[in-house]
């Protein structure tokens, strides 16, 4: 079982702008750092476990993509071997996962808070409002995959009204269509900064990849942190959560 008592000792919560949540969320991050790398290989050993499974080798789709000469008018990527099996599986691994991610915002209250950070702060979702959370991250996963479907671009403009679910899930156990209808009501209300903020944080998470392929596991995580900064910037400092012996 779990409480939540109100605190507001310390804890730095940033402006209701877009350079001070970014900001704050660096500030942040640098304090869990190494627990967001340790999931990102929690992430990519069930990645590796799904090709072995599926026996589609990413590496050899990335290979044929680039020998194709820029003609992919007979490319069918959904014949390639194993890739339907592969995709079905990784949305599941994502689904699973995303308690995971709720850990990590967990860490960073802990962190913002100057509370001592456990490990086993990482698997806090799977303890927290579990069910909610799962049903969270479906709901969630279908919109962004129908903004995807159109383009990839509507994505950016969508994920923006999705970034306060996970912390009002943690922070106030709230349901899993609670938790959808807030974090919605408050980003139309404030649609541009957390489109700004939004936006410049996934260009951040995913410049692992530019800076160097691997990299992404080092970058991917921030977007989290970026979700608990505008938590904080929109509804204050969440309250801590303390589990009975």
């Amino acid at each position: 079982m779990s409480e939540f008592n109100e605190f507001d000792q310390q804890g730095s919560v940033p402006e209701r702008n877009t350079g001070s949540i970014i900001s704050h969320a660096f500030e942040m991050y640098k304090g869990v750092f190494l627990y967001a790398f340790v999931a990102m290989i929690i992430y990519l050993i069930g990645g590796f476990v799904i090709q072995a499974l599926t026996g589609f080798n990413s590496a050899g789709f990335a290979d044929d993509i680039k020998s194709n000469g820029g003609d992919f008018s007979d490319f069918n990527i959904w014949a390639a071997p194993g890739f339907t099996s592969y995709i079905s599986l990784s949305w599941l691994l994502g689904l699973l996962l995303a308690p995971l991610y709720v850990g990590l915002i967990f860490m960073v209250n802990k962190y913002n808070t100057k509370n001592p950070i456990e490990f086993s702060d990482l698997f806090i979702g799977y303890r927290q409002n579990f069910v909610n959370i799962l049903i969270y991250s479906i709901i969630s996963g279908i919109i962004t995959s129908v903004a995807a479907f159109f383009c990839v671009i509507p994505v950016f403009f969508v994920y923006p009204l999705l970034m306060l679910g996970y912390p009002i899930l943690l922070f106030e156990n709230a349901t899993a269509m609670d938790a959808l209808g807030k974090t919605f009501n408050i980003a139309k209300e404030n649609y541009g900064t957390f489109l700004g903020t939004t936006v410049l944080g996934i260009l951040i998470s995913f410049a692992g990849v530019i800076l160097c392929g691997f990299g992404i596991i080092l970058t991917a995580p921030f977007i989290m942190v970026v979700m608990y900064s505008l938590y904080c910037a929109f509804l204050g400092k969440p309250r801590q959560i303390t589990f009975n012996k």
